[in-house]
C-alpha cells in the first residue's frame, strides 16, 4: 500500500503506532488518548499518524484491529479440549500485552466512534465461537442437551475476566506461568458442574 505521494509506507512505523496507541489508551483510556501523545510514544511526527488515520477514533480502531486477534473456533474433537482451548485464548486477550486496553475497552467502548464497532466485533467472534464449541459437545453427547449453552459460558468467560482482574500485581508473573493449569482447572470444573449420567 503507498501513500498519496507513491512512497511505500514503513511497517515498522505502522508497528510503532498501533503499539504506542493501544499501550497509551491501555494507560490512560481515551481521556488521555491523543495524537500528540500516541506520536510521542511511537517516536513518529504527528504528520506521520495523520496520514494514517484521520482522526483519533480511527487510529485506536485501526490499532486494535492490528493488535487484538479475533477468537478462533478450533475443533479439537472433544468439548474440553475446545473450551481449554478458548480458556487460553481469551487469558491472552486479557492478560496479554494488550490486556490493560481491552479492560479499559470493555467499560469505554461503546462511547467511542468506531472503536466501539471494532469491540464488537471481537465480542462477536468470542460468542461464535464459544456457542460453536458448546454446541458441538451437546451434539457429541459430552454434555446434556438441555445445557443452557448462555450459562455455561456466561461463567466461563466471567471466571476467566475476574481472574485477570483481581489478580494482584505481584502475582502477575505466576498467572502468567499457570495459564495452562487455570485453564483446563476451569473447564474440568464447568463440565463436571453439567455433566449426569446420560
Amino acid at each position: 500500500m503507498s501513500t498519496a505521494a507513491g512512497r511505500p509506507r514503513d511497517p515498522e512505523v505502522d508497528r510503532r503506532i498501533a503499539d504506542a496507541a493501544v499501550d497509551l489508551f491501555g494507560r490512560t483510556g481515551w481521556a488521555g488518548f491523543s495524537m500528540d501523545a500516541v506520536a510521542r510514544a511511537a517516536g513518529v511526527g504527528k504528520a506521520s499518524i495523520y496520514l494514517r488515520h484521520p482522526s483519533k477514533e480511527r487510529l485506536l480502531a485501526d490499532a486494535l484491529t492490528h493488535r487484538l486477534a479475533d477468537v478462533a473456533d478450533v475443533d479439537t474433537g472433544t468439548l474440553r479440549g475446545d473450551l481449554v482451548l478458548l480458556t487460553r485464548q481469551l487469558l491472552d486477550i486479557y492478560r496479554g500485552e494488550s490486556g490493560r486496553a481491552v479492560l479499559r475497552l470493555i467499560v469505554e467502548a461503546p462511547s467511542i466512534p468506531d472503536v466501539g464497532s471494532r469491540w464488537e466485533s471481537l465480542r462477536e467472534s468470542q460468542v461464535l465461537a464459544a456457542r460453536a464449541m458448546v454446541r458441538r459437545g451437546i451434539g457429541r453427547g459430552e454434555i446434556p442437551a438441555e445445557t443452557s449453552v448462555t450459562m455455561l459460558l456466561d461463567t466461563l468467560c466471567g471466571g476467566v475476566l475476574m481472574h485477570v482482574w483481581s489478580a494482584p500485581e505481584h502475582l502477575q508473573a505466576r498467572m502468567a506461568a499457570d495459564v495452562e493449569s487455570y485453564a483446563a482447572e476451569l473447564v474440568d470444573f464447568l463440565v463436571g458442574a453439567v455433566r449426569r449420567d446420560i
